[in-house]
């Protein structure tokens, strides 16, 4: 291997992004990493929406609105406090083979901890336990667009957030040029218009309140 090829410490740690994203991070307690030590006790993960996209594997609509549902929900759950791991419920208002639901639940876990029976079951028996914390189907949403509630534990409040994703502008013709990009036919040209109007799309979720409703629900 030349002088030229060898890794760098940047690039052996760092990824070459190709996009910026205008959103604020997402800051939420664990009282696990606290426990033991590799959080100092009362301070937050720091959860991007670049690490949401390493859990997705990609950027897309359904994964910045998964973003946006968790902190606009953990925003309304903890108005004057940071939301914590172990104390959040989550619950989808459709099925978990669904494949909007499906997904953003998956990115919702990531964010929040919440899981279903198959999650952190604690320390020392039920420090920090998350599991059985997500449940699918769990309500009949007014509407037809992705919905989810979040539930404090310690306090049993609840707020309802809905995703409004047929208000995301469509991107117009761009888009058709994914299929000549996936067979590898595509022009440079087309692959930078894709990317333009695709990360567009992703930011308007990212930046657009109004596709979001957040209502309390009374328990």
């Amino acid at each position: 291997m030349s002088e030229n090829t060898m890794p760098t410490e940047t690039n052996r740690t760092e990824s070459n992004w190709t996009v910026e994203y205008d959103v604020e991070p997402i800051r939420i307690r664990d009282p696990v990493a606290e426990a033991l030590a590799v959080l100092e006790p009362g301070e937050p993960f720091i959860v991007t929406y670049e690490d949401v996209v390493k859990a997705a594997g990609h950027s897309c609509p359904t994964a910045s609105g998964a973003y946006r549902i968790a902190q606009l929900g953990l925003d309304a759950l903890y108005p004057d406090e940071v939301p914590v791991r172990s104390d959040i419920e989550v619950l989808a208002g459709g099925p978990r083979d669904h494949a909007t639901y499906g997904v953003m639940g998956r990115l919702i876990s990531y964010v929040t901890g919440a899981a279903q029976e198959d999650g952190f079951g604690g320390l020392a028996g039920s420090h920090g336990d998350r599991t059985n914390m997500l449940t699918f189907d769990a309500f009949d949403p007014d509407s037809a667009a992705p919905t989810f509630r979040f539930r404090r534990t310690d306090t049993d409040e609840t707020v309802e957030v809905t995703y409004h994703v047929g208000d995301v502008p469509n991107g117009g013709p761009a888009l058709s040029n994914l299929q000549q990009i996936i067979d590898g036919t595509a022009s440079e040209d087309d692959r930078e218009l894709f990317a333009d109007v695709w990360h567009g799309r992703v930011q308007s979720v990212l930046s657009d309140d109004s596709l979001f409703t957040v209502t309390t629900v009374e328990t």
